[in-house]
């Protein structure tokens, strides 16, 4: 690679780094000691001198517009409250050497497999204890060390599966792990993100720059866990705590990305020692399990009682051999601050050599010669919790860092270590490395810690040639988390040829087989089915207040016979009359978005962001809005953004039960809806101009004026809206639509017998196929009605429950 790019020597990229000074003592990835550009960097700033400010905040836009349209969020929690934030993308990524890679790279798959053998022993034979490597306290007291789990041996022989570790760079330039995690690490999908942003900040330099690509390494990992699928055909799946977990965005990307099922524990059951799906066919068994939730919740039966996200009899299938989990439970307890203290020596012990990629120094102060030591090494000492998960710069009120403490007044140290050793670690202080980052225009160095992963293959363990970075915002190293400000970079792998393109789709040489998707799990059919209805039912009331406000805009709110019969339609489905855009609406947009949002990994990104769009529009618009044309052109605005979902939806779901689910909902919310509006405004009784609403509502107007001569009658109204098979907004066509995809599903499931479901289908739908206008009365309207919620109770009961 080229180092002829001495920061001496090119006046643009002296301007470009004019200011950015590491700080005294500290190491930096972008500038040597003697301040000459390290040569892994050298092609990325002179790209980035080479552009314009207004050129480099185009590109820089160009990743935040990717972001923003694939919907990438992390949650943020405020007390008990949480709210969906913008990925903190720091455009600058990380160059890391491949020959320094690699020997990181050896160092990570060693440490991963140290970490399966002290849970193989911590969980069977317990010589780790017994021979002193390890203190019996530090294990019997750690809340993530289960009882339940000792004795159980993994089906795939492997406690472990896929890790992370965070990792830094010394002052000295060196490499160093500050933490271990193996509960169930997050990130890997968020990097493929960073990956996919930074592809598309530098889209000009990322092609040539010989950049490891990270597509190998998820296909590795895929195939080695569909390696150990049962041969009956059970399912991989991955196990989510829900869409409220911070992380939520990662484990649907990732379930779409490798083509696992996306699950959580209210779907599982365990039957007979299996552990199964429940799905819209019946229970299928579940092989293999990518648990992204802590242990502890996983099975209130034998773990935590109070547990509200497990799933009973978890343990007992994994007891019996009867699925893979990754990582088994039980695994948290290897991400404790004080088991670094040992890991050196028990490497020697289990693996017979010294750790290839040191720890951070920790010492437990549990041990009278280690407690002395921290005492007198307290100005560069960070002292927490033996127990706790967090890394050493994670400090809080219960840490003392250089002999203070962060939060409150305690004790004295000295008699806080001596009365509270066994429950203390000593850390050494971190000093991180500065890496670049672009903050206001400028270019500045800024702490980095780098989350890598690594995953066991037949192979033996591989590492992702890359991972992610967290950036702090200011020069605070403890302000690295994304809850405190900082942000995120790709970590890009350089090397010294060219890359050849990968994907996760290795060209396969053998015959072809059509492969038919698993049956669709009975949550998520049953928030397809519900985002259906949601959806119509809003595009319904959308109609109903657009009709409402243009005539206030004609007659006014006085006392017009039709005007009240329409504030009273109105209100009889929630929507308040006196609020121009009602909260209902908003609601029902909300309420579609929670639906789709359960569903992510099932749900293309045009849909998700298309109603992203509708609810935040309609947020934007109820505040400002004023009764009559105002309001009525807000309406066909909303309109438009829901036929562009609905456009979306049509012609780009594949058709498969997910779609059906969702075309189900909608056929019988518009079957309803539509019998609502002519039981009110095709009554006899019904004020002059009701016709027209309902017509107008029914979306039919230019079809009732080509097709009738006349005026608008009761008879013309009921032929076009109720019983005309070709009208996609009559009640008889939405009857065909719900006969045609329930039989479909009925196949599927290879039912002997025709289901309740089918059976009230086909008497509403033969009831209206050799009925005429007149048969159809009010009163026959409010039956239909009826026999659309049995439909739906029928629908529920069968495929949903």
């Amino acid at each position: 690679m080229d180092d002829s790019s001495d920061i001496k020597a090119p006046d643009k990229i002296r301007r470009l780094l004019a200011g950015y000074e590491p700080p005294h003592g500290v190491a930096d990835e972008l500038l040597r000691l003697d301040g000459s550009l390290r040569p892994v960097w050298a092609p990325l700033i002179r790209h980035l001198a080479g552009l314009s400010p207004e050129a480099r905040a185009r590109s820089f836009a160009r990743g935040d517009q990717y972001l923003r349209d694939t919907g990438v969020y992390y949650r943020q929690y405020t007390g008990p409250d949480s709210t969906e934030r913008s990925w903190p993308f720091s455009h600058i990524p990380v160059m890391i050497d491949s020959g320094e890679w690699q020997t990181l790279a050896e160092g990570i798959a060693q440490r991963a497999e140290l970490l399966e053998r002290v849970m193989a022993d911590l969980y069977g034979p317990g010589t780790l204890v017994r021979d002193g490597y390890l203190p019996a306290d530090l294990v019997a007291q750690n809340p993530e060390w289960l009882r339940p789990i000792v004795g159980i041996r993994p089906k795939s022989e492997h406690f472990l599966h896929f890790i992370a570790f965070e990792i830094g760079r010394s002052p000295d330039g060196s490499w160093f792990v500050l933490g271990d995690r193996t509960q169930a690490p997050s990130g890997a999908g968020f990097a493929l993100e960073n990956r996919m942003a930074t592809g598309r900040v530098f889209h000009d330099l990322f092609p040539n720059a010989n950049i490891e690509r990270l597509a190998g390494f998820f296909r590795g990992f895929r195939d080695a866990v569909n390696g150990l699928r049962e041969e009956d055909g059970g399912r991989v799946a991955i196990l989510t705590p829900g869409q409220h977990t911070d992380t939520y965005y990662e484990h649907a990307y990732i379930a779409r990305y490798l083509g696992f099922m996306l699950l959580e524990c209210e779907d599982l059951k365990e039957v007979n020692g299996k552990l199964t799906v429940s799905t819209i066919n019946g229970p299928e068994p579940v092989s293999v399990l990518w648990r992204r939730l802590d242990s502890r919740f996983a099975d209130p039966l034998e773990l935590d009682e109070t547990s509200a996200l497990g799933t009973p009899g978890m343990v007992a299938a994994l007891r019996g051999q009867a699925m893979t989990m990754v990582n088994c439970l039980g695994s948290g307890v290897l991400e404790a601050r004080a088991l670094m203290a040992f890991l050196p020596r028990i490497s020697e012990a289990l693996m017979g050599a010294p750790l290839k990629l040191p720890n951070i120094a920790t010492w437990w102060c549990g041990q009278r010669n280690e407690r002395d030591y921290v005492l007198n090494n307290l100005s560069r000492m960070m002292i927490g919790p033996a127990l706790s998960t967090k890394l050493p710069f994670d400090i809080d009120a219960t840490t003392a860092l250089g002999g203070k403490f962060r939060g409150e007044a305690h004790i004295p140290i000295a008699d806080w270590l001596e009365q509270e050793g066994n429950a203390l670690v000593g850390q050494e202080a971190v000093t991180l490395s500065t890496t670049p980052a672009m903050i206001d225009g400028q270019l500045v160095p800024r702490p980095m810690v780098v989350r890598v992963f690594a995953a066991r293959t037949p192979q033996g363990w591989t590492v992702m040639p890359g991972g992610y970075a967290r950036i702090g915002r200011t020069d605070d190293p403890t302000a690295l988390a994304m809850q405190s400000g900082g942000s995120v970079a790709d970590v890009w792998i350089v090397g010294g040829r060219p890359v050849l393109h990968d994907t996760l789709t290795a060209q396969d040489r053998g015959p072809y087989l059509r492969r038919t998707p698993g049956h669709l799990p009975a949550r998520a059919a049953d928030n397809l089915y519900w985002l259906g209805r949601y959806v119509e039912r809003a595009e319904t009331g959308v109609r109903e207040l657009r009709a409402y406000h243009l005539r206030l805009e004609e007659y006014g709110r006085d006392t017009v016979p039709l005007v009240v019969t329409l504030e009273g339609f109105l209100d009889s489905f929630g929507f308040d009359p006196d609020e121009a855009f009602p909260a209902t609406l908003l609601g029902l947009f909300d309420a579609s978005r929670g639906c789709a949002s359960k569903v992510r990994d099932r749900f293309s990104t045009d849909g998700w962001n298309a109603l992203t769009d509708l609810a935040r529009t309609g947020r934007e618009m109820a505040p400002r809005l004023r009764h009559g044309d105002d309001a009525a052109r807000a309406m066909s605005v909303l309109l438009r953004k829901l036929a562009g979902f609905s456009g979306l939806v049509h012609d780009n779901m594949f058709r498969f039960d997910g779609w059906r689910f969702l075309t189900l909902g909608r056929a019988l919310e518009r079957a309803e809806q539509i019998a609502a509006v002519l039981s009110v405004f095709a009554d006899p009784a019904a004020p002059s101009g009701g016709f027209d609403v309902a017509v107008e509502v029914g979306d039919s107007v230019m079809t009732h004026r080509r097709r009738y001569s006349v005026e608008s009658s009761r008879d013309t109204l009921i032929d076009l809206l109720a019983l005309d098979r070709d009208n996609p907004r009559s009640i008889r066509f939405q009857l065909d639509v719900l006969r045609e995809e329930e039989e479909r599903l009925s196949r599927e499931m290879n039912a002997p017998q025709m289901s309740d479901v089918a059976k009230r289908i086909l008497r509403l739908q033969t009831a209206l196929s050799i009925a005429e206008p007149v048969h159809i009365t009010t009163k026959r309207l409010r039956s239909i009605r009826r026999e659309i919620a049995g439909i739906s109770e029928a629908l529920s009961s069968r495929y949903l429950s």
